[in-house]
């Protein structure tokens, strides 16, 4: 159940059909989760509560018809593969995979044989690939030493991807915690209408961040009234984040522009980028590829600045809502010694947001 759903109006901008990040023609998402074993931690061998959740921007061969890229670091307390060249050059040429921080090499390691089976000519005819691969740490739930996420497990969640797909405590959200709450993954998009077209936003997070005390809904201090409900630990640390794709025509100049935006979405649930957080927002464009054997000089459309800012807001509501319906989406777990973190507890979300007169009657 996502926040429209309970009554929770989160902007004033139109969602798309699925309040998802699939709304963008094109782009799909898949998990693999692993979950097993119970009780302490035995480093190496469990609990297991991890996954890997894979991003895949268009239909085509992304390698062959790159897209149009960028990238925001709002707090560098992370460990990503892959946004160096983005930002040098651009555009986005794999898929993107989400997962924990320890895993970081097996996921960069195998997508990048998955990009060589689908590519005959890399290494040969041409030169290298650039694997996007970002991540969070679930170690409050998941024994992460223990490296669980596997080569077949990459290759899985992209084989998995479709545009109807879970949300909550899945693929890389299983172990993640949000607010002091279960966190994971959470998606959502906006649809706005610029001089007579209608262009889409869609998010999608990995949450895992925020002390609860800071946890704000709809500009509702959430996290005050359920500062007393019980699982709180681990301090608030953590990381987020935020994949964000739209079908307007946008240069990688401007996707940079839409991605710090993507931090205000963030700032208003009550995220702060705390000192051990990493808060990432990476932003792509399904409205033209560019060609890997292009030697043409490349015809780039792009939105002029000045109308922009729309699609601004838009991107801040669709991000906001997302980190609320990753926590909306996510289910009580348990995981390493025994931690457990919480689902919001819906029945007295709903009647604190009826309180400060925050809830919509349907």
């Amino acid at each position: 159940m996502k926040a429209p759903e309970l009554g929770i109006k989160i902007g004033v901008s139109e969602h798309g059909k699925k309040n998802s990040i699939s709304d963008v023609k094109g782009v799909k998402v898949g998990h693999v989760t692993l979950i097993q074993g119970e009780g302490k931690l035995i480093p190496g061998k469990g609990p297991v509560r991890t996954g890997v959740t894979a991003i895949i921007p268009h239909n085509g061969n992304i390698y062959k018809e790159k897209l149009l890229a960028n990238v925001f670091v709002m707090n560098g307390y992370a460990k990503p593969v892959g946004l160096v060249q983005v930002q040098e050059l651009g555009t986005l040429e794999t898929p993107i995979i989400l997962t924990n921080t320890l895993s970081i090499g097996t996921a960069a390691d195998a997508l990048i044989d998955y990009m060589l089976e689908q590519n005959e000519d890399i290494g040969v005819s041409t030169g290298s690939v650039n694997p996007v691969v970002m991540e969070c740490n679930d170690s409050y739930l998941n024994d992460i030493r223990g490296k669980h996420v596997k080569r077949e497990h990459i290759f899985e969640a992209i084989e998995n991807a479709k545009e109807d797909f879970e949300e909550g405590a899945v693929g890389a959200g299983t172990g993640m915690s949000a607010f002091e709450f279960k966190g994971g993954i959470g998606s959502s998009s906006r649809v706005v209408h610029i001089e007579g077209r209608k262009y889409t936003v869609g998010a999608l997070v990995l949450s895992n961040f925020g002390k609860r005390e800071d946890l704000t809904i709809a500009g509702v201090p959430v996290g005050l009234e359920l500062k007393d409900w019980p699982g709180k630990g681990g301090e608030g640390k953590g990381s987020i984040i935020i994949v964000v794709a739209t079908d307007a025509p946008l240069t990688s100049r401007q996707l940079y522009r839409i991605a710090k935006r993507g931090t205000l979405g963030l700032a208003r649930t009550g995220g702060y980028a705390y000192n051990g957080s990493g808060d990432i927002v990476f932003a792509f464009s399904t409205a033209q590829r560019v060609k890997h054997y292009q030697k043409d000089p490349l015809s780039i459309k792009a939105l002029p600045d000045s109308i922009l800012s729309p699609l601004f807001k838009a991107t801040a509501e669709a991000i906001e809502e997302a980190i609320i319906n990753s926590l909306l989406q996510a289910k009580t777990m348990s995981g390493r010694d025994n931690h457990i973190r919480y689902a919001l507890p819906k029945e007295e979300l709903i009647k604190i947001m009826e309180k400060y007169g925050r809830l919509e009657k349907s």
